[in-house]
């Protein structure tokens, strides 16, 4: 693939210079240089695929897709923080402020067809950038507003007409899926709130972070009993079923968040438990001894090269938020880095494929290239090859307002004058909990029918 010529005036400072001499099979994790141009090479392809600063596109969007704006330039500032090139900065803030809606990243142009979880990405993209302390614009709203305005437009989403709780996958009726409860919506809201929580100290999150864990682990999504997560649960069956496919990422949000409710609590007992014992199912998961038990691998859709889009994208997060809790919970480092190390390596030998000789492939177990290449391969490819940096990062934790963290709060973001606790006093209200069992029939059977309608 030829890159398209960028129009955006941040571009040049990405120049190709060099870039054809990086030995992508050759990377030296215990040699800064070697990371930063494997990193530099996966992330100028990575970009070159991205059209929304051109002259009539549309700022943060790829095509087919809204989420994976959110999650590349999550990635985006992750390498920025690992590796110090600003290359991409500029184009990260147009993006992420061109898709911010009314400061809550639920954009009109879009919002009709979202779920919990596309909307969550960007929230998780704007905590990281706060966390980061990436520049912000002063007359714009603050990163950390920006992940405040997500918070405050899903938690009045927390759905009792069933399973007493959860967020539903979709938001409307029409679209299927309304009537499921998933694992990433409710981590990535979970997560959410326990990075705003240790952010701003605010206890408005930090019950909200508590409050979703404890309800998750009352259903298949969060099985404290043998440390698994199912990635669905249908609101048919009170969630009692589960969908037990098993994602990189549900994993990773989950842990994400209970290891910055670890940091804030100073290490309580309820989240060491819940670390170890889900970090010991992840290496024994997703790091499998078949393949040698060291490099990462999406297990359900890798071995038969079925991965779609969304797949692709996943082992990079898990590759990152594990890497950010070595920072948090430092007693995890020995089990998580020297895998992310291995991992990296693998990566950066299937970056050697196509036109270019370095474009990814999605096995990075596999010594060859396996002749797959995507934007969504070249993400995860260079989350797991930035994170590699971790060592040699002074300083390489994720900051709040007690340490640094300098962007802004704003409690009542995406929701004009009506605060938080007004806003959680609504949604636990004795008056919604006690909906009549007609209106239960109607929600739980009646959107049902009309998910199957859809689906159909």
């Amino acid at each position: 693939m030829v890159p398209r010529k960028w129009l955006w005036t941040a571009f040049p400072a990405a120049s190709l210079t060099g870039l054809g001499t990086v030995n992508a099979f050759e990377l030296n994790v215990e040699d800064q240089a070697s990371i930063r141009n494997a990193a530099r090479t996966v992330a100028y392809n990575m970009m070159s695929q991205y059209h929304g600063n051109e002259s009539g596109q549309i700022p943060g969007k790829l095509p087919g897709t809204w989420w994976e704006g959110g999650a590349m330039f999550m990635t985006l500032i992750q390498y920025w923080h690992w590796t110090g090139d600003t290359s991409y900065n500029e184009v990260t803030t147009q993006g992420m402020l061109w898709q911010k809606g009314k400061d809550d990243f639920f954009p009109s142009n879009d919002s009709t067809y979202l779920g919990n979880d596309d909307q969550v990405f960007w929230g998780l993209a704007a905590i990281t950038a706060a966390e980061l302390n990436f520049p912000e614009q002063d007359d714009q709203p603050s990163w950390l507003s920006l992940a405040q305005g997500v918070f405050n437009t899903q938690v009045p989403r927390w759905d009792m007409t069933c399973c007493n709780g959860g967020l539903r996958w979709q938001i409307y009726p029409y679209q299927a899926g309304y009537t499921t409860k998933n694992a990433i919506s409710n981590g990535g809201l979970f997560q959410l709130a326990a990075r705003l929580g240790r952010y701003t100290k605010n206890e408005t999150y930090i019950q909200w972070a508590e409050k979703i864990w404890d309800w998750s682990s009352t259903t298949p999504l969060l099985k404290l009993s043998d440390w698994t997560i199912a990635d669905t649960t249908s609101m048919a069956t009170e969630c009692k079923d589960h969908g037990d496919i098993q994602w990189t990422y549900n994993y990773g949000t989950y842990l994400s968040g209970a290891a910055y409710m670890y940091n804030l609590t100073n290490g309580a007992a309820k989240w060491k438990t819940a670390i170890d014992g889900y970090l010991a199912t992840t290496m024994r998961t997703f790091f499998p001894q078949k393949l040698g038990g060291q490099v990462m691998s999406e297990i359900s859709c890798e071995p038969s090269m079925s991965c779609d889009r969304n797949q692709d994208c996943f082992k990079g997060f898990l590759a990152s938020w594990l890497t950010f809790m070595t920072t948090l919970v430092p007693h995890t480092a020995g089990d998580i880095i020297p895998k992310i190390q291995r991992s990296a390596v693998a990566a950066a030998r299937q970056c050697s494929g196509g036109e270019i000789g370095t474009q990814c492939g999605r096995r990075w177990h596999q010594a060859q290239w396996d002749g797959t290449a995507s934007l969504e391969s070249d993400m995860s490819a260079l989350s797991v090859i930035s994170s590699a940096m971790v060592n040699f990062k002074h300083n390489p934790h994720p900051l709040s307002h007690d340490t640094g963290g300098t962007s802004k709060s704003n409690p009542k973001a995406g929701t004009g004058d009506d605060p938080i606790p007004q806003r959680v006093r609504r949604i636990t209200a004795g008056g919604r909990a006690g909906a009549s069992i007609l209106t239960l029939l109607f929600v739980c059977g009646w959107t049902s029918v009309i998910a199957w309608m859809v689906h159909g």
